[in-house]
């Protein structure tokens, strides 16, 4: 019986290069594709060391340019949020239009049952269809940039760490010998280099000056540009105040920016907009959930009223920086629901 054929997504980290190499020791038949995205000035370096760690676990290894793609699904979404006023998050519209997109289409054109990656996140097979979980290890569970993944995409993706620690992870590659053993893990944005985001927006979209504004209206000063600001900001504001004032809203209508206190950056709850729902069958009624706001936010309890036009999450306790743009999922427990994008906050 012929083995079952894997391509698995590498970057050059740690991760995907030992999914690969659990995918190779389960007996898959596997092969390697790297993406090219965008302009990377370490392009050899990763192709080298890619092109040696497939060598060592004696893989097929191909190279893919979706640059063009990346630049106009990717680049050019994080620049018209930005430019909106609202704080867009690449990553997951970089799972869902190239990895679980494009990619994975490629995969499946060149022979593969499944798709690889080096997330930590869990596929769960059931008579009802198929479950996201979060991963075993909380710590680096990345569940919350997977919500976007249906029945078609689950079908054929696998998540070789979806069980083990990162610890482990580091520990296994190192006995194999795979040159990413010890990398360091990429904490920034992949296009945005030193994750100076300051100047990639400067670079990339107009920045118009305006004023600063608390909640009645009264002017504070002055702000260079929204796009260089972002909900819960404290930081690099230029004010002079007795109190410690946050950025509360980006108001691109009138390109004022709206600042406060800490407790008025809470909120009991948010619409939200563009649902995915892994089932492929969405919530009609009111359920209990827990939810995160963003990938750093703690997830909270909360419940879901969902509606044709504009559905809600109302939390059981206010929360902080709820920012426009951002994504929130839905969980039970260690399953992933679903989510939307988060269009605007309710008192």
């Amino acid at each position: 019986m012929p083995k079952e054929r894997v391509a698995v997504a590498m970057s050059g980290g740690v991760d995907s290069s030992l999914a690969a190499a659990r995918l190779k020791q389960a007996g898959y038949d596997v092969f390697g594709i790297y993406m090219q995205l965008w302009l990377d000035p370490n392009l050899a370096h990763t192709v080298s060391d890619l092109e040696h760690t497939c060598q060592i676990l004696d893989i097929p290894f191909y190279q893919l340019d979706l640059e063009a793609e990346f630049h106009r699904l990717v680049i050019g979404y994080f620049c018209r949020e930005y430019s909106l006023g609202r704080t867009p998050n690449p990553c997951i519209v970089c799972n869902q239009c190239i990895k679980f997109g494009l990619l994975l289409d490629r995969a499946l054109e060149m022979g593969a049952e499944y798709l690889a990656t080096g997330h930590y996140a869990r596929i769960e097979s059931t008579p009802d269809g198929y479950r996201l979980l979060k991963a075993a290890d909380q710590s680096k569970d990345q569940s919350y940039f997977l919500y976007t993944l249906g029945q078609r995409q689950l079908e054929h993706l696998l998540f070789p760490l979806g069980e083990l620690s990162k610890e482990k992870v580091r520990r296994l590659a190192a006995e194999l010998g795979l040159p990413a053993s010890s990398r360091r893990d990429s904490q920034d944005v992949c296009f945005i280099s030193g994750n100076d985001y300051r100047s990639f927006i400067t670079e990339h979209i107009p920045l118009k000056a305006g004023e600063i504004v608390d909640i009645t209206g009264k002017v504070l000063g002055r702000h260079s540009g929204l796009a260089r600001y972002t909900v819960g900001q404290r930081h690099g504001l230029g004010l002079t105040s007795s109190k410690q004032l946050y950025v509360l809203k980006l108001d691109a209508e009138s390109n004022r920016l709206v600042v406060g206190t800490r407790d008025q950056l809470l909120h009991n709850g948010l619409t939200f907009t563009k649902p995915s729902w892994v089932s492929g069958e969405a919530a009609k009624e009111q359920i209990t959930i827990t939810a995160k706001v963003r990938y750093k936010a703690p997830e909270v309890a909360a419940e879901l009223h969902p509606s044709d036009s504009m559905a809600e999450v109302r939390f059981i306790t206010p929360q902080s920086a709820i920012a426009p743009g951002q994504s929130v999922v839905f969980y039970q427990s260690d399953v992933v629901l679903g989510g939307g994008i988060i269009d605007a906050v309710l008192c």
